[in-house]
């Protein structure tokens, strides 16, 4: 019988299971799980085999606790291949455990694997081959009606057999979907997603195996504009600014028959095309369609006549930028119904979703005339008259047209449209009826949270909703006016909340390629990535945001272990710190600072934006410091490290009073100093009172814009000011974050005035209803409030840090799902004790600092009914903190009490 320790979520370069690999080293991971205490992998062995059980891989038995990132070393893999692969591990005992098994399948791995695929697109100087639409009475909202058409493409396949295997290559410059006899091919929307094309297209692999039989079939497309060449950005149309004029497209179905040969179909100058019932189509303005025109068949049947259809023409043939896709798509993932319906007096209807999402409606129409028209418009909030409030969309028309055919029932839903809404307002027929549709990248989620404050418990699920919402495809600063763009401070100011809520780390790597290819020649990062070729956005970062490209590869590092990604970005880390030194010879940062935004959208405070920048590059210095030493690269370590130490003393010189004041006197001032550590010993305290000073001058509200939020509670709660970080938390008058939970929010807002009694809505310029920046309190929700921290010298939390701080709080759980497995706690503190449970996986050890209550006494603290000293897989350690127990555990379960005499809490 083999032990106890069992291998499971295994994944393959941090997904499970992809299908269209083209990395040829992969990483494999998997977690542990074992109910034993003080349990760990002392060995494994990692078997890899072709799909007809050919090992091609065996690392005998290795001794090791790893489990992430394990590459199979030597293997050459071959393309378009399936690899199974098992792993057995070994417990602390180095008894046998239990063995799992996944697969991986190889894409084409090379441009060369695209043989005679060439890239196909509309032809605009053949003649129009269908009829007009037909008169439209009412006119359309000018920028939809501006944008271009959907095009339908297809091209007929006859087989000669029933496949044995079938797998469809495709990808667009633009948006696609496929389908195969009128079935569409995957569930994936928004394909291949937004990169900077210019250096890299994502392409998509399918199994349609099943879909295919003998005899004809017919393969269709619809292509649209999306990010390669609509509206894009907060700049009018223009074209000659995208990445191109028209979408393309380009597949390879390869198609494997019982006896081992192979047919292929690839797209060229024999596929066909016109305009159908898509009439327009932007990811920003929204979509039209009229069922009327949609030509049936053209999908399905391979009789159908498309004499009248136009031959495409072939673009390009060029390969070099196709890869297969790194991480999740798009996907729907939710459907939420309306929990309001407000009917007007002029047969408009108002849905009220309860949430602001994002994604698209879904309408069904019910005995419409031919002709009728729909018109669906969105909008975040309501204005103060009850009707949608869409000036802060600025451009955006986030409006979706539908004209019926007749049918008895009909069915609209967008394709290549997305909108931010959470009211939604009909016209042009009474008998609909409508449900939303939530989209975002598709990653795993991997945390929750919950404690005894209701408006807490909503300020952690308008951050949810806001990383939902704003990561579709990139990491977008808002989605629903005429921007979405990839801001890389917001980034990485919320990076570790995100972290803690999904697996991001595939999402994010992936993204960390544009902010390399969009770094400037001689070493700037961009403000944005993907980089758009345009003067306003193609310019080198601010401080916080250049910076991006140095915090976040650390980050994932730090959280998942992901050395191949920090090792990729290392040369890239370097140039932006040469580049801020090269141009700053004294160490403080006041030139190449870019568009320098400073501590952006801060409320009744100005901190200096030397300060913040001159900050911001000692932290980037003292990091690019620690990936050099993580790397090995010891002279580039001690280098950077003397920099950084010349940076701080320059920051000192510079912004630092003899009596621990911070040039400015803000609390974003303060936090950046004490948090990136450029104050020497003894002015840490100093500051810190000085601190604590401008929030309470303030009533204990927050300064902070975009950039200090995120250290705020961190650093209160780091230099024992737990008081003020909660009453910060709790704060429900303007500005706080509950100040928007009491007015509504179902989501985070952009700024803190974004609606405020005493001023109505800010200006509408700039103004989104849902963003992320300010939730970056996320992280502190889980690390302290619950108290899953990771140690600061621990990396893929094989070291974590239970600090729960109570507060006012009458209890709090969380939960992470980590790379080594789930961390959970829950604690709770009545008038008679405190209880905390632990939950540690296999290979992680953890610190557990429980807090005594007044009224508690350390010899009565119990672990699972024993006391502490005696309770088995428990260490107490020695500690100089006042009013807390110490003590060090291993994987396993675990309760502690303590008994609180004379207490009284309230929620």
């Amino acid at each position: 019988m083999p032990g106890t320790l069992r291998p499971y979520a295994l994944t393959c370069e941090h997904r499970v299971t992809p299908l269209g690999l083209d990395e040829p080293r992969p990483r494999l991971s998997w977690k542990l799980a074992d109910a034993r205490r003080g349990q760990r992998q002392s060995a494994y062995r990692l078997q890899v085999a072709v799909e007809e059980g050919t090992n091609v891989f065996d690392s005998g038995v290795v001794a090791s606790s790893d489990t992430l990132d394990v590459v199979p070393v030597g293997v050459t893999l071959a393309a378009a291949t399936r690899y199974f692969w098992t792993v057995t591990v070994w417990d602390a005992d180095g008894e046998e455990g239990e063995t799992a098994s996944s697969w991986f399948e190889t894409g084409l791995m090379r441009p060369e694997g695209w043989g005679d695929a060439v890239w196909i697109e509309h032809d605009p100087e053949t003649a129009p081959q269908a009829a007009p639409p037909a008169a439209d009475p009412l006119p359309l909202p000018e920028r939809l009606a501006s944008s271009s058409p959907a095009r339908l493409m297809r091209k007929v396949v006859t087989l000669r057999a029933t496949p044995a295997k079938a797998r469809l290559y495709v990808t667009a410059r633009g948006l696609y979907r496929m389908s195969i006899n009128g079935n569409r091919v995957g569930a994936d929307e928004l394909t291949p997603g937004w990169t900077d094309y210019r250096h890299r297209v994502l392409y998509q692999t399918y199994d349609v195996t099943a879909a295919l039989s003998v005899g004809p079939h017919v393969l269709g497309a619809l292509l649209a504009d999306g990010w390669w060449s609509g509206y894009l950005g907060f700049d009018p149309r223009r074209p000659a600014e995208h990445y191109g004029t028209r979408p393309q497209l380009i597949a390879r179905l390869v198609v494997t028959y019982g006896d081992g040969s192979t047919e292929t179909v690839v797209t060229d100058s024999s596929w066909r095309e016109t305009t159908g019932h898509v009439l327009h189509s932007d990811l920003v303005m929204g979509e039209m369609h009229d069922a009327r025109r949609e030509p049936e068949g053209w999908d399905r049947a391979a009789t159908f006549d498309d004499a009248e259809w136009s031959p495409v023409r072939v673009a390009d043939h060029d390969h070099h930028t196709l890869l297969g896709a790194l991480d999740e798509p798009v996907r729907v993932t939710e459907t939420v119904e309306p929990v309001g319906v407000t009917r007007r007096a002029d047969d408009r209807v108002i849905l009220d979703l309860g949430q602001n999402l994002v994604g698209r409606m879904r309408l069904t129409v019910r005995d419409a005339a031919p002709g009728t028209r729909l018109t669906l418009r969105h909008a975040e909030v309501l204005g103060d008259d009850g009707e949608l409030y869409t000036a802060n969309l600025r451009s955006a028309e986030a409006t979706d047209l539908y004209v019926t055919a007749g049918r008895p029932v009909e069915t609209f839903e967008p394709v290549f449209t997305v909108h931010g809404f959470r009211y939604a307002e009909v016209t042009g027929h009474a008998d609909v009826t409508a449900v939303a549709l939530v989209m975002h990248s598709d990653m795993p989620t991997v945390g929750e949270f919950e404690c005894s404050d209701p408006d807490v418990n909503r300020l952690w699920s308008n951050i949810r909703w806001g990383q939902r919402g704003n990561f579709v495809s990139v990491p977008t600063d808002c989605p629903q006016r005429d921007e979405r763009l990839g801001w890389l401070a917001d980034t990485q100011v919320f990076a570790p909340t995100a972290c803690y809520n999904a697996d991001v780390q595939s999402f994010f790597s992936r993204w960390l390629l544009d902010v390399m290819d969009g770094q400037h020649e001689r070493g700037a990062f961009p403000d944005v990535a993907p980089v758009l070729d345009r003067p306003a956005l193609d310019r080198e970062g601010a401080p916080a945001w250049g910076d991006a490209g140095v915090l976040v590869p650390w980050l994932l590092y730090r959280v998942y272990g992901d050395r191949r990604t920090l090792e990729r970005c290392f040369d890239s880390m370097t140039r932006w710190i040469d580049w801020i030194a090269e141009g700053n010879p004294d160490r403080v940062w006041s030139n190449r600072v870019g568009h320098n935004y400073g501590d952006w959208l801060q409320v009744d405070a100005q901190t200096p934006r030397d300060v913040l920048a001159t900050a911001y590059f000692a932290r980037s210095t003292d990091v690019v410091a620690d990936a050099a030493e993580t790397l090995g690269h010891a002279d580039a370590a001690l280098t950077y490290r003397k920099l950084a130490t010349d940076i701080r003393d320059a920051f000192r010189t510079a912004f630092v009073a003899d009596d621990g004041t911070v040039a400015g006197d803000t609390q974003t001032g303060y936090l950046l100093a004490l948090s990136f550590g450029l104050l020497p010993d003894h002015l840490v305290q100093p500051a810190v009172d000085k601190l604590a000073s401008a929030i309470l001058r303030t009533g204990n509200r927050l300064t902070t814009g975009f950039v200090g939020v995120a250290l705020l509670c961190p650093t209160l709660s780091r230099h024992g000011r737990d008081d003020l970080a909660h009453a910060l938390l709790r704060q429900s008058e303007y500005p706080s974050w509950l100040y928007s939970v009491r007015h509504g929010a179902t989501t985070i807002w952009e700024r803190w005035d974004g609606y405020t009694e005493h001023a109505g809505f800010q200006a509408p310029t700039m103004n989104s209803f849902n963003h992320y920046a300010l939730g970056s309190v996320g992280e502190w929700l889980y690390a302290r409030v619950a108290g899953i921290a990771q140690a600061d010298d621990s990396t893929a939390f094989t070291e974590l840090l239970v600090a729960p701080a109570p507060g006012d709080l009458c209890s709090a759980r969380a939960r992470y799902d980590s790379v080594r497995g789930p961390v959970t706690t829950a604690w709770s503190l009545d008038g008679t004790r405190f209880t905390l449970d632990v939950s540690v996986p296999p290979g992680a050890r953890a610190t557990v600092r429980l807090p005594l209550p007044v009224g508690a006494v350390a010899g009565d603290v119990r672990e699972s009914g024993v006391p502490l000293e005696q309770a088995p897989g428990v260490t107490v350690e020695d500690t100089e903190e006042p009013n807390v127990i110490r003590c060090r555990v291993g994987s396993g379960d675990y309760r502690f009490t303590v008994p609180v005499r004379g207490s009284e809490r309230e929620g």
